[in-house]
């Protein structure tokens, strides 16, 4: 008396389980393999002679399977990658570290008495003015640059024997014919060190704020 053949659906939905496994979470290859080959063994010794397994069938689920094993190779070898990339720019972020970066900000950075900054120009301005605006919002001084082209340009004040604590923030104040140009202000620190955060990599600078990579405008 022959045993009752196995049901291949059985073995199809342990396969599909497999793949949607791999999709959820990486997994062993060879661990999968080995469930995969214990399966087709016990499903060839329980067949029935008369009737035996499908050509067409055993391939398609070592067709599946391979699938899967591929899956699960490609994922480590990704993961892999993104290891040694985020090391690599961590190594390449350390070489920022002492050097200035510009992000949107209206901070004028001091150094003795001399302090820093810079703004962006949409277009050509023909007449450009840096306001110093004091704790009481009451304007201290004014920086004149004259005329400047579009794009990016660092500034820098002399405070004489102003504290840096009478500073509140600098404006910007552009015009072109007689018309507004839109400035936008940009603050100028140095980095202290660099880190990475959830595959990120951040900048961490000496006022104590943290941007990250993608928020700095410019490396001075």
């Amino acid at each position: 008396m022959f045993a009752q053949p196995m049901d291949l659906s059985g073995l199809d939905a342990a396969i599909g389980s497999s793949t949607a496994g791999a999709r959820r979470n990486a997994m062993d290859p060879e661990a999968s393999q080995d469930r995969f080959l214990k399966l087709l063994v016990a499903q060839l010794n329980n067949q029935d002679p008369l009737n035996p397994m499908d050509n067409a069938q055993m391939t398609t689920q070592m067709a599946q399977i391979n699938t899967v094993s591929g899956i699960q190779e490609l994922n480590a070898t990704l993961k892999g990658m993104a290891t040694q990339m985020m090391a690599a720019q961590t190594l390449q972020g350390a070489a920022l570290i002492g050097r200035d970066v510009l992000s949107e900000g209206n901070q004028l950075n001091f150094e003795g008495s001399m302090a820093r900054g810079a703004l962006s120009l949409d277009r050509a301005a023909t007449q450009v003015q840096v306001d110093i605006i004091g704790r009481n919002g009451e304007r201290i001084d004014t920086v004149s640059l004259g005329a400047l082209g579009p794009g990016q340009h660092a500034f820098e004040w002399d405070a004489g024997e102003r504290s840096r604590a009478e500073v509140a923030r600098f404006e910007i104040r552009a015009q072109a014919g007689g018309e507004p140009v839109l400035a936008t202000p940009l603050t100028r620190v140095r980095v202290a060190a660099v880190g990475l955060a959830n595959g990120t990599l951040n900048v961490q600078l000496q006022n104590g704020q943290t941007l990250a990579y993608s928020e700095v405008r410019a490396f001075v």
